[in-house]
């Protein structure tokens, strides 16, 4: 399960006061199935990563980034003893992962990854056990001699969304109009990403912020069966048996039919994406080898908050994801980056035919297209998608809102957005001034 800890300042040399010029540490998490650690700065940093030893402990120092909240201290994984976060000067941000007594890592083998300038990762081995019959001996505080060994980290990449795009600059003129309707419903918590794929130009509020991803998790399933399909692991002229332990209620109509019964695999995965049924979705799901091998397949396209903790229907909402994941998904999608495209316009053309039209849909003109799936769990909705302008304009959004239960002015909160940022762009293309007022 992904833990996600803000960590204080554990070391009182670490409690300076920091240059109101600095960036800051806007997010940070630790997976502790994949064991790797994310974070995300609201400026560019280079960290600098060594590991030390007496006692072992990774360290990564985030120069000219400060904290922004207070924090506190929790143990990570049962060979982790704890991570411990702080400000070091006034200049840097101290991130310490300190190893249980006995155990080491070959740095060697933590690798660093980038995806921009302010999202880095590392990924750790498994921690070793070091030689000696008394562990207890080897992480005292008191130990001497310590040693210090520099880890290597790339320079940061370009600042290229998904690797792919070009980021131009925030959409001038529309954060003010989404900050606006935020406060008209300061009641609602959300988060949101859109992507102009002609001239990189984005709106990020809270994009990284991690959601129940409700049946927003199909789209990643999606992409995963035609990525399977590409490599010759499935076939469409397949038949896949409903068995009993993979049937569920909430949505979908396959639920009704009798346990044993026969369908295709390409209605199987059609119904998932355009009725949102959650038992076609479990089928497909074990089809491809379960969670863990689909969570992997989402890890290898840089997915860092989507994960599948459980079956459908998850109405608790312990599958994640975030609207970035989303939008970095379909970026990849709509770059063919992922799928061969005869299987890219499968995908789309299934995504166009997603029944529910109340979100995302609701906000955009008259012969505008949508390739789009939602998610509602009730306390929570929200919707991704790849719309084309009848101008022939491409974006991707991605957005969810928190919400009292059914409470509908979430889904008028979407749609509205939705409206606001076609509206937005429609104007940009036509080069007319913009007009805030909605349609």
């Amino acid at each position: 399960m992904k833990l996600r800890w803000l960590l204080p300042g554990l070391m009182g040399t670490f409690l300076l006061c920091a240059p109101a010029q600095a960036g800051s540490l806007e997010s940070w998490n630790f997976n502790r199935n994949l064991r790797q650690l994310n974070l995300t700065t609201d400026e560019g940093v280079q960290p600098r990563v060594f590991l030390m030893t007496n006692p072992t402990r990774l360290v990564i120092d985030l120069p000219n980034i400060t904290l922004k909240r207070s924090q506190t201290n929790q143990q990570a994984d049962p060979l982790i003893k704890e991570i411990r976060l702080g400000q070091v000067d006034s200049q840097t941000t101290r991130m310490v992962v300190e190893l249980a007594p006995g155990y080491t890592l070959d740095p060697n083998k933590v690798q660093v990854r980038a995806d921009s300038s302010s999202r880095w990762s590392l990924q750790l081995p498994t921690p070793e056990r070091l030689p000696g019959d008394n562990p207890a001996q080897f992480g005292s505080t008191e130990a001497t001699g310590q040693t210090q060994q520099v880890i290597a980290v790339p320079p940061a990449p370009p600042t290229r969304f998904a690797g792919v795009v070009s980021l131009g600059k925030e959409m001038p003129g529309l954060e003010p109009q989404i900050k606006a309707l935020m406060a008209r419903y300061s009641f609602l918590q959300t988060g949101m990403f859109f992507l102009d794929l002609d001239t990189g130009n984005y709106l990020d509020i809270s994009g990284d912020r991690v959601f129940p991803a409700a049946s927003t998790i199909k789209l990643p399933i999606l992409i995963a069966f035609f990525q399977a399909l590409d490599e010759g692991k499935v076939n469409l002229n397949e038949t896949l048996v409903m068995r009993r332990d993979l049937m569920t209620n909430g949505s979908g109509t396959m639920q009704y039919q009798r346990a044993g019964k026969k369908f295709s695999i390409r209605e199987t995965v059609t119904k998932m994406i355009t009725i949102s049924d959650n038992t076609a979705t479990n089928m497909i799901i074990d089809r491809l080898g379960g969670r863990a091998k689909l969570n992997q397949r989402f890890q290898s396209w840089g997915l860092k908050d989507t994960v599948i903790r459980n079956m459908l229907g998850d109405f608790k909402g312990t599958n994640t994801t975030s609207p970035k994941d989303l939008v970095r998904l379909l970026t990849l999608v709509a770059n063919q980056k992922l799928l061969a495209p005869s299987s890219r316009e499968q995908a789309l053309e299934i995504l166009r035919n997603t029944k529910t039209r109340t979100l995302l849909p609701a906000g955009l003109a008259p012969g505008a297209e949508i390739a789009h799936k939602t998610g509602d769990i009730g306390f929570l909705i929200g919707d991704a998608g790849m719309i084309e302008m009848p101008n022939g304009k491409r974006y991707l959004a991605g957005i969810f809102v928190r919400r009292p239960y059914k409470d509908v002015r979430g889904r008028d909160f979407i749609r509205q957005v939705s409206q606001t940022v076609y509206n937005y762009l429609d104007h940009q293309t036509a080069g007319l001034p913009m007009n805030s007022s909605a349609r």
